[in-house]
């Protein structure tokens, strides 16, 4: 499909979800509605975050040139009314998010679990910077070999690649200790990397029907290596949904001031991955091959 097709696509998507979510009722308690509709608004963030604009004045000014014929409101509005409005829809965003991603086929017993880093700042810059004092704290980033300023993003992904939850804690928290929150609910299996290695958690989960497997904590000393090779096979699903967020949608890129912010932009780069899966698997593409959806 082409660009505008695509843009149609999605509205049609998120508004009826949002309809469906309100139940309706009104979104706001009080007050005029606003000029640029909220199906609107998240329409423009999710395109905007699958076009890889991850900034709300890139996003807007990208519409307002390109596209105003489709949101014929969007050039009387001032871009701070803009985002404003959008950080204003976090909660919806969720709910919209939820209620799509039951629309996608998935099986819910294979649960990958595993997460990221988040950094604020630069290292050099850390002991100076002011912003999320209190949230944020100093992690280690195994894949960069260094310590880091910041937040570590955790998410669940259900077969065959499909955000099923998602957390952000400080960085000082390990894995195991976000785990609980994450697979809340769950049933079958949780397959982690070696840092959910705890035989004392599983034993938990196993009483509440869900298997959590993860190679052994120390490769060197690891009794079984092609058990801990077949987990990291299964496990490469979700690297990929990782380094969609990663790469496409800029997940570790913190462009906000407050943790609020941050959790609502987090939230629409997951709402667009999941609105692109949708689509992807109505056009009969493969879930995760998000680069067929605009020819």
């Amino acid at each position: 499909m082409d660009l505008e097709d695509f843009i149609i696509a999605v509205y049609c998507l998120v508004d009826d979800a949002l309809r469906g979510e309100a139940g309706g009722r009104r979104i706001r308690a009080r007050g005029p509605a606003p000029i640029l509709a909220d199906s609107e608004v998240l329409t423009i963030e999710v395109v905007g975050e699958f076009l890889s604009l991850d900034r709300d004045a890139a996003i807007f000014d990208h519409f307002r040139r390109h596209h105003a014929d489709l949101f014929p409101a969007l050039p009387t509005i001032h871009r701070t009314a803009f985002a404003r409005q959008a950080a204003n829809l976090w909660r919806w965003k969720e709910r919209v998010w939820q209620a799509l991603r039951a629309q996608i086929p998935n099986d819910p017993r294979i649960n990958l679990v595993d997460s990221f880093p988040v950094p604020v700042c630069r290292f050099a810059r850390a002991y100076r910077c002011r912003l999320f004092r209190g949230d944020a704290a100093f992690g280690h980033d195994e894949v960069a070999r260094g310590t880091y300023f910041g937040f570590r993003c955790h998410v669940r992904v259900c077969w065959p690649g499909i955000v099923a939850a998602v957390s952000l804690a400080p960085a000082n928290e390990s894995d195991l200790a976000v785990l609980p929150e994450l697979v809340e609910g769950t049933w079958g299996f949780a397959v982690g990397d070696r840092n959910y290695w705890s035989p004392t958690l599983t034993a938990d989960f196993a009483a509440h029907g869900l298997t959590l497997l993860a190679p052994y904590r120390s490769a060197k000393r690891d009794p079984d290596p092609a058990r801990s090779r077949a987990l990291s096979r299964i496990r490469y699903r979700a690297e990929t949904t990782f380094g969609q967020l990663v790469e496409r949608y800029g997940a570790k890129r913190v462009r906000a001031r407050d943790l609020w912010h941050l959790c609502g932009r987090l939230l629409r780069k997951v709402l667009s991955h999941t609105v692109a899966v949708i689509l992807n698997v109505r056009c009969g593409n493969a879930p995760l091959q998000l680069a067929r959806l605009l020819a």
